[in-house]
């Protein structure tokens, strides 16, 4: 029976992890593929039943996970970020969950006649939508930027938000199934949502002092997190029944909101957890699920989909966007897309069972209703979102853009010629000095690593279709070039050499990588750019004429300057390779780093550069760096 056991455990894992891997290849949401599996070894083959598996321990678990992730998606959540990014999305937090819930709450009474009780508690749960299920379907539509934004910035907000009104609500009838006498229903809710707030936004700030002050070493600071979080849930339930998740919560709101907390690394540890965890609960989720429950549902179902996807969200986008710049494509499109997401299943299933013992005979029907909601959601609007962009023509414009791996001086007088051709430019580094320095020449930035789960979440690839690899730090080097090959694919990914030492190692190092080796010609490393531009190199643009061929502007530089792009008149830009001709013909344009010039032109140029420095020095007179102002840079995109 032991061995048994083990099996089944680790099979969980090995095909969480093929749920993920092939979620990933084929750009969809995981959780699609993570229920289907979970209902193929669950109810299909009979393989998983979570009940025997675990017995007693099955809800305290569930509980335990979803208290995680709703910590962790409350520790995104910062109040700056609802006035950054629109008058929008700031409409769609309040107004878009009000409509959705009475919507969906009035939808499963009259279709399913369901109590008013298990119905206001799903009206509140389909409120989530989530990043987890958004970014994979608007990396695959790929609409345009502002509708890119709007939808990713609602489904990281609406995450602990939903959750949070979920919790509410169900603390509401938790309260209500203890006595029917009003006084005492308001004093028990009232008694959950103090000790909600007080425990977890006393346990924040704690937990944020030891994390400002150092008091944990750097190897502890995630176990003691989450071990503390998870503490601090526990001793909530157990002073006010039912109320550590909105404890968590708000401790987790604390956290992300609180000044000069490095959060980040705990933010990076979600990525491990939620393959090791999430990914193998909602297998197990899924595996619990009855196809008779579905059946039973009847055709109930169909008017509850129809209402939550042609009623509740049409009229939260509306209402929203009142007195913003959307136009009527840009509406309709938003109200088509709203998949709901992971928050939504845990939710559901940790509430289900409390419910039962209350005496709601209703209660299991909240399951599969959810799941059927996140699986029709899911699937309909990830094969149909597409064509819907196409035909309301939002799709944006070809990806000619590029992501610069560096924010180095040379990645920044990179980015500003391209910036200057309308070329969609965004540099990403770890070093917050060099994305400063970039932020103050107008270029979009990213602060942390662009290969991670935060990035896919935060990170605007909107109008970008390219990486150039600019950067001194190897190892992430290669890491984000193997991240973006998958992403972008072969030919779209650009990389410098490495000089002697890649000589060495070639046979060490991936061909993979080697093919996107060569940037800018052949032995053409980070340190020669960097020693040329301290020695007053600079990018400028040259346009190739029948008078002015590619071979008078090689005599004009006495083939010092190295060409580093090609521009046509559809505004392509080609890096120049290793390994490829160049023979740039007229009416092209040539992007170029050039030594400093000679006499008068030297002159002028000294004069402009005094000019943009006392204006730079001015500009950073009124500039404020998010860390200096109490935010966080790990999450600036300007």
């Amino acid at each position: 029976m032991t061995e048994n056991t083990v099996l089944i455990l680790a099979s969980i894992g090995v095909l969480s992890l093929a749920c993920q891997w092939a979620a990933w290849r084929l750009r969809i949401p995981a959780i699609l593929l993570l229920l289907g599996s979970g209902m193929l070894v669950g109810p299909l083959l009979g393989w998983l039943d979570p009940q025997d598996l675990f017995g007693s321990l099955l809800f305290p678990l569930i509980s335990l996970a979803v208290a995680v992730i709703l910590f962790e998606g409350s520790l995104t959540l910062r109040f700056e970020d609802i006035g950054v990014h629109g008058k929008v999305v700031r409409n769609l937090i309040p107004l878009g969950a009000v409509a959705t819930s009475i919507v969906g709450t009035l939808a499963a009474h009259w279709a399913l006649s369901l109590s008013w009780a298990i119905s206001l508690l799903f009206g509140a749960i389909i409120v989530v939508t989530g990043p987890t299920v958004v970014g994979p379907l608007l990396r695959s539509v790929r609409p345009t930027s502002r509708l890119s934004n709007i939808l990713r910035w609602e489904g990281i907000l609406i995450d602990p938000v939903g959750a949070l009104l979920a919790v509410l609500v169900f603390e509401g009838i938790v309260s209500l199934g203890h006595d029917n006498v009003l006084t005492h229903t308001l004093a028990t809710f009232g008694l959950t949502l103090f000790s909600g707030l007080c425990i977890g936004s006393m346990s924040g700030w704690l937990l944020g002092l030891a994390l400002r002050r150092h008091l944990l070493p750097h190897y502890l600071q995630n176990a003691a997190t989450l071990t503390f979080m998870l503490g601090v849930y526990a001793l909530s339930n157990t002073l006010s029944h039912e109320s550590g998740l909105l404890t968590v919560t708000i401790m987790g709101l604390w956290l992300a909101n609180m000044k000069n907390v490095p959060v980040d690394d705990i933010l990076e540890f979600k990525e491990s957890l939620s393959v090791l965890l999430l990914s193998a609960l909602f297998i197990i989720l899924a595996a619990r699920i009855r196809f008779h429950a579905i059946a039973e549902l009847g055709w109930g179902f169909l008017w509850v989909l129809l209402a939550i996807l042609l009623i509740a969200r049409p009229i939260s986008v509306w209402l929203a966007a009142i007195g913003s710049d959307l136009d009527w494509r840009d509406k309709a499109f938003l109200s088509w897309v709203a998949p709901r997401g992971i928050v939504a299943a845990a939710v559901s299933t940790l509430f289900t069972y409390p419910l039962q013992k209350l005496g709601y005979s209703d209660a299991p029907a909240l399951v599969p209703l959810v799941f059927m909601v996140i699986i029709a959601t899911v699937t309909l609007q990830s094969l149909t979102a597409r064509p819907m962009a196409r035909l309301l023509k939002v799709l944006q414009p070809a990806n000619n853009g590029f992501l610069i791996l560096g924010a180095n001086q040379v990645a920044r007088q990179v980015a500003s010629a391209l910036a200057k051709r309308e070329i969609s430019v965004t540099l990403t580094d770890t070093n917050w000095e060099n994305l400063r320095l970039a932020r103050m020449d107008n270029l979009n930035i990213y602060f942390g690593n662009p290969a991670s789960e935060h990035a896919s979440n935060h990170l605007d690839l909107t109008g970008i279709g390219n990486v150039l690899i600019i950067s001194p730090y190897k190892q992430l080097n290669s890491l984000a070039t193997y991240h973006f090959l998958d992403w972008f694919g072969n030919g779209h990914v650009f990389s410098l050499s490495e000089g002697d030492q890649e000589q060495k190692a070639r046979h060490q190092t991936a061909e993979k990588i080697q093919q996107t080796r060569g940037l800018f010609g052949e032995g053409i490393t980070y340190a020669k750019l960097a020693s040329m531009v301290s020695q007053g190199y600079t990018v400028k643009s040259t346009q190739l004429t029948e008078s002015f061929t590619y071979e008078d502007w090689l005599r004009q530089h006495n083939n010092k300057a190295i060409p580093l792009f090609i521009v046509d008149g559809r505004k392509r830009v080609l890096p120049v390779m290793a390994g490829k001709p160049l023979k740039p013909e007229q009416g092209k344009d040539l992007i170029s780093l050039v030594p400093p010039g000679n006499g008068k032109e030297r002159e002028k140029e000294r004069g402009q550069e005094s000019q943009a420095a006392r204006e730079k020095a001015a500009a950073a007179e009124a500039y404020h760096a998010p860390a200096e102002a109490g935010g966080n840079p790990a999450t600036s995109q300007s």
